[in-house]
């Protein structure tokens, strides 16, 4: 085993920069796009704000299906295979989205999208915690999660443009491009991504010269995954987690189209403040990943809490051109940090082998806040006449979250926690 030298570049971030396309196609493709594409795709199909929500959850509770397994999957058989054959069924799916007709076949194949998109997006930081040591594994989760980040950036003025240039038949061919993307993503997952720093004699970064890989030796052992689900610990961060899922996802699903339906922006106008939102979010993720390297997972997480539900406050309660740029500013500078830092507990409380698997446990609990909350947000919409009372539920269960966040315990070793049973 030879430490990284500072003369060549370490695998490492090669494994970085892939884990960060993960999450661009995976979460920022998959995911985020159906809420920019959301508003042309109801004009076609005839949606309202109820059905526009529950099309929503498919996708989600396809990804919580990943959550079960998924993580188990990449434990057993490795996260390199599961994460590539993740975002070819998530390419697949949204070129499949793209060409269908009618609610029920669109929302099949944004189920299956979902299912891709967890496959791959949940083992990646299991990877991601296997090539960084304890000391820097918050920032790399960070960057991991920019992801999304750099897919709003992206589609903020993309999409857009294909819906102009197509018109009617604009949102089916995001879903081509998107898709094929994917697809091509999922080719250089199986040809670049490495499980572990021992599969190329590597050290993982910032390890000392005593530290051996998180994982090794440990290769041929089946993993002990009650570990997992007897850790009290484990439990509390998941019930933490629904209220990221629950109040995140009714933001991003229905802000866009409140700005064109409600707050009078043009769809190259909402494109734009995407946009500024996925710039707010590019540095999120490490520099909330770095905070929490230092301060503590629970006090990062507390932090990120206040503000996305000061986000969500001021939208609902207070309207206007200036609050949707603050809202937009606020909810960017702290948009993916939280996965990233319970993708980071993880691996500190349970390490290479067991960290896939646990991310996917608390994942289910951050799924099913996912999954429940659009089709309620959009009925509450939909009867109000007003996305304002859906914005101020969110903001009511992030302060939630900030509370059980601040009744975390205190960051303890893995060994710690991982005998923390009931």
């Amino acid at each position: 085993m030879r430490p990284h030298s500072l003369s060549a570049l370490h695998y490492g971030w090669v494994i970085l920069v892939l884990a960060t396309l993960v999450a661009f196609g995976a979460l920022g493709l998959a995911r985020f796009g159906y809420s920019i594409v959301l508003p042309a795709m109801q004009v076609d199909l005839g949606m309202d704000n109820t059905q526009a929500g529950v099309l929503a959850a498919t996708h989600v509770v396809g990804y919580l299906i990943a959550s079960l397994l998924g993580g188990v999957l990449a434990a057993r058989f490795g996260p390199r295979r599961v994460i590539a054959l993740g975002l070819g069924l998530a390419g697949f799916s949204m070129i499949l989205t793209g060409l269908a007709d009618g609610l029920t076949a669109v929302g099949f194949w944004r189920g299956l999208a979902g299912v891709g998109s967890g496959m791959a997006n949940i083992p990646i930081y299991g990877v991601v915690s296997a090539w960084f040591s304890a000391k820097r594994r918050g920032m790399a989760t960070g960057i991991a999660v920019s992801g999304s980040s750099i897919a709003l950036i992206a589609l903020g003025p993309l999409v857009p443009y294909l819906l102009d240039e197509f018109g009617r038949s604009g949102w089916r061919v995001c879903w081509y491009v998107f898709g094929c993307f994917t697809l091509l993503l999922a080719v250089a997952g199986v040809f670049l991504l490495r499980n572990n720093p021992a599969e190329k004699g590597l050290k993982p970064i910032a390890a000392g010269n005593n530290e051996t890989a998180v994982g090794e030796g440990f290769e041929d052992e089946r993993p002990d995954w009650s570990q997992v689900y007897r850790s009290t610990t484990a439990w509390h961060l998941g019930v933490v987690y629904i209220a990221f899922g629950f109040s995140y996802i009714i933001y991003v699903t229905f802000f866009f189209k409140m700005l064109v339906t409600e707050g009078g922006y043009t769809t190259i106008g909402a494109g734009r403040l995407f946009m500024l939102m996925g710039w707010c979010s590019l540095l999120c993720g490490l520099i909330w990943g770095s905070l929490s390297d230092v301060v503590g997972r629970r006090y990062a997480l507390l932090s990120v809490y206040l503000v996305q539900a000061a986000a969500y406050a001021l939208v609902s309660l207070w309207p206007s051109n200036t609050v949707y740029i603050v809202s937009s500013v606020m909810f960017g500078i702290t948009a993916w940090s939280i996965p990233g830092i319970m993708a980071a507990a993880c691996g500190d409380l349970f390490g290479y082998r067991l960290a896939p698997a646990a991310l996917g446990f608390i994942t289910v609990f951050f799924g099913v806040g996912q999954a429940i909350s659009p089709g309620i947000a959009g009925a509450m919409s939909d009867a109000a006449g007003s996305f304002s009372s859906a914005f101020l539920l969110a903001a009511i269960v992030a302060t939630l979250g900030a509370v059980g966040a601040l009744s975390l315990p205190d960051d303890r070793s893995r060994t710690e926690v991982a005998t923390d049973s009931g």
